[in-house]
């Protein structure tokens, strides 16, 4: 409706894309009932209640929806719209605003789902390896397996598309690491996690996870170490629009691999922990003739 076309962008990847394979991998993995809660937790109810109503009151202080008076579009929205294209050369002002402008918050975001990944190995990271069996229930499957192996080429090239055309059309690194885990996620139900450990095993995953970071804050020391400050891309050359052209390729590249490495070694975690076997379903049999 507001033509916010990377926005849309992102929630196609992560809400019709890697999404919809973790919810096929959950119900693979799901009991076919759940385990009666004789307790209810009245705080936890009580404390979303509230936590709820005060969310409710606070939107009451905000602009109307889509105003054009709207404080953040009296201020630096104009600069943005008017100066990006001059000042960064990328045609795309939301990857001007997310990588130049506000850099220091990007790079903040993608701290976050790294630390956020690192918490969550933290906690299901088995002490003992299982042997994973992601592909079982697909192992007979052979029309999308096949299918499946058509397609992964697209959709890494594609994902390589949305990362490096960023910067004049809607994408960029988070939408192309979604992409690009998705296709490995994917790969990973159709032949099993072992097939994408051969193709990139769990220390390069980690390796990059962190590398994406070390990528993104070292292109913001580089800039410091030539007399600039912090992720000021214009001190990374000569011309002012070639630096700020490459500063914002080294940051976005730095996004797109830690988060498609967070997301793969995340799930193949995931796919490390024993599989629970559903019971089998027991029909009552009225007559010998129907069983």
């Amino acid at each position: 409706m507001m033509d916010a076309a990377d926005v849309a962008f992102t929630e196609a990847a992560v809400g019709a894309g890697v999404s919809t394979l973790l919810l096929l991998k959950t119900l693979a993995l799901t009991r076919r009932y759940a385990k009666p809660q004789k307790q209810r937790n009245w705080l936890a109810l009580s404390i979303v209640t509230i936590t709820g109503c005060l969310l409710i009151y606070g939107t009451s202080d905000l602009p109307a929806y889509g105003s054009a008076d709207a404080p953040a579009h009296q201020h630096l929205s104009a600069h943005y719209l008017e100066k990006s294209v001059e000042e960064t050369g990328v045609p795309n002002v939301v990857t001007a605003i997310l990588a130049s402008y506000r850099g220091f918050d990007t790079m903040g975001e993608l701290v976050v789902i790294f630390i956020a990944g690192i918490g969550v190995l933290s906690l299901i990271s088995p002490t003992e390896k299982v042997k994973a069996s992601s592909g079982l229930f697909l192992q007979q499957h052979t029309v999308l397996r096949i299918v499946g192996k058509m397609l992964m080429p697209l959709i890494m090239m594609f994902a390589l598309y949305v990362q490096f055309h960023g910067d004049y059309g809607p994408g960029g690194g988070f939408q192309a690491g979604v992409i690009f885990a998705s296709a490995m996620i994917l790969y990973s139900i159709l032949f099993g996690p072992e097939a994408v450990r051969a193709v990139i095993s769990d220390r390069v995953t980690r390796l990059l996870a962190a590398f994406g970071i070390l990528l993104y804050a070292g292109t913001g020391f580089a800039a410091m170490v030539n007399g600039g400050a912090f992720l000021d891309y214009t001190f990374l050359g000569s011309e002012q629009v070639a630096a700020q052209l490459l500063g914002i390729l080294l940051v976005e590249l730095g996004v797109g691999i830690t988060v498609a490495a967070v997301m793969v070694r995340v799930f193949l975690e995931f796919d490390q922990r024993p599989v629970i076997k559903l019971p089998l379903l027991k029909l009552p049999v009225t007559n010998k003739g129907d069983r």
